[in-house]
């Protein structure tokens, strides 16, 4: 077993005799390059899963890029892009192209024959985003930033640059082995969401008894009507509310997979602070509760609570079951509906914080005991489903928090690679 002394710093604790404590200053350089003149039109991106990949094999995901390359900043081959509000949670990569990023980027380069993986895989430890946190400014937790100073002044640990060469394949292979299967559980998940998706439109669109259908030419997203339902404009069946807050009502928050809940009972994904409440409106427990900006993701839900919620969402009720219509409503936002048909502002987004851009859309709508059935089968199936992603969804967890550990083991020194 190799001989370990005492670092000095909490989030390392002990590590081997022959490592050595450098500022990353020491080893690495910022390059802050301005895009203009224009000197590069390959937009680059930095993803959590990818690392820096080309703009375009990003998707559809995250903020849209700018039309105006000189606003960018320059990266090269071979070095570590940071996204300086993200950095704290791990947000660092590899760039392997010569290309420009947004400027809340940082670009490092090392000085002289470094291994940047190395360095890059510290910058992966929970350790040393809690230690950046300590260095970060902002007002609200999701907009922490860290000034490139402050990273580059903070000492980590330096073993040879061979045994740092050593770490960096080995870990290359093991977390190369992790994210397969991380990523072969991930499919499995798309899959089930796809059949839960696919399991909702054909119920809402040809009911769960086998109607015979009749065709539909008036509107592009109905191909047809099963015998006894009837097609309605949205504002015929979906009345928005302006119920009176309570005193002790406390904020509903609803999220983007259709979860409409407590703002004490929410996850960290997708959640806003707000530090003004005018324009609150009551929610009871079962209302339909629909994002107006964020409809075209899925924002829409039936309240778990009674609480009060943002003017921007709106609180309703409905000619029938308001789970019919919220399954209705999601429905026709995943499938792209609400974003193709509407005029929006945004990257895949139309604003309906006007309900009246809403309530001009076309719907099915069946009997109230067909709707209450319908609801039923739904609300079972997609129970079922549901528990299998969970479940699915704790294994990644769990294969997150391994790769996490074996990364800080071996760039902490507490393992060695002996091969």
């Amino acid at each position: 077993m190799r001989e370990m002394k005492d670092s000095g710093i909490e989030w390392l604790g002990s590590i081997p005799k022959d490592w050595h404590l450098e500022r990353l200053q020491w080893h690495l350089n910022e390059v802050n390059i301005s895009n203009n003149p224009i000197k590069t039109e390959q937009i680059l991106s930095l993803t959590n899963k990818l690392g820096v990949i080309p703009y375009e094999e990003k998707g559809n995901q995250g903020n849209k890029s700018k039309e105006n390359y000189s606003e960018y900043k320059l990266a090269y081959p071979n070095t570590i892009v940071a996204n300086s509000m993200n950095v704290i949670i791990g947000s660092v990569g590899i760039s392997n192209y010569f290309g420009c990023v947004s400027p809340v980027y940082y670009v490092f380069k090392p000085l002289a024959k470094e291994s940047i993986e190395f360095i890059n895989y510290v910058f992966q430890t929970v350790g040393f985003q809690k230690e950046l946190r300590k260095y970060a400014n902002g007002i609200l937790e999701i907009r922490l930033r860290v000034s490139a100073d402050g990273i580059l002044k903070r000492p980590i640990p330096y073993p040879s640059l061979e045994e740092q060469e050593r770490i960096s394949n080995y870990l290359a292979e093991k977390c190369s082995e992790i994210d397969s299967v991380t990523f072969e559980i991930q499919s499995q998940i798309d899959l089930l969401e796809q059949y839960k998706q696919s399991l909702i439109t054909e119920s809402i669109s040809k009911g769960i008894d086998g109607h015979p259908m009749t065709v539909s030419h008036e509107v592009p997203w109905i191909s047809g009507i099963p015998r006894g339902w009837r097609m309605s404009k949205i504002k015929y069946e979906i009345i928005p509310l302006n119920r009176n807050v309570e005193n002790d009502d406390e904020v509903i928050t609803c999220f983007r997979d259709g979860q409409v809940t407590l703002r004490k009972n929410r996850r960290e994904d997708g959640f806003t602070v707000s530090y003004t409440e005018n324009g609150y409106q009551g929610v009871n427990e079962g209302d339909l509760v629909i994002h107006g900006m964020d409809t075209f993701a899925g924002a829409i839900g039936c309240s778990d609570s009674r609480g009060k919620c943002s003017p921007v969402v709106h609180v309703c009720k409905t000619s029938g079951n308001n789970r019919y219509f919220m399954y209705c409503l999601r429905s026709m936002a995943k499938n792209d509906v609400l974003w193709f048909y509407a005029n929006g502002v945004r990257v895949r987004s139309s604003d309906f914080r006007n309900f009246s851009s809403l309530g001009r859309f076309t719907i099915l709508v069946p009997p109230q005991k067909e709707q209450d059935a319908i609801v039923e089968f739904l609300d079972n199936k997609c129970e079922d489903i549901d528990a299998v992603v969970a479940f699915k969804k704790s294994q990644i967890s769990i294969l997150d928090e391994c790769k996490k550990s074996l990364i800080y083991e071996y760039v902490t020194g507490k393992k060695e690679v002996t091969v």
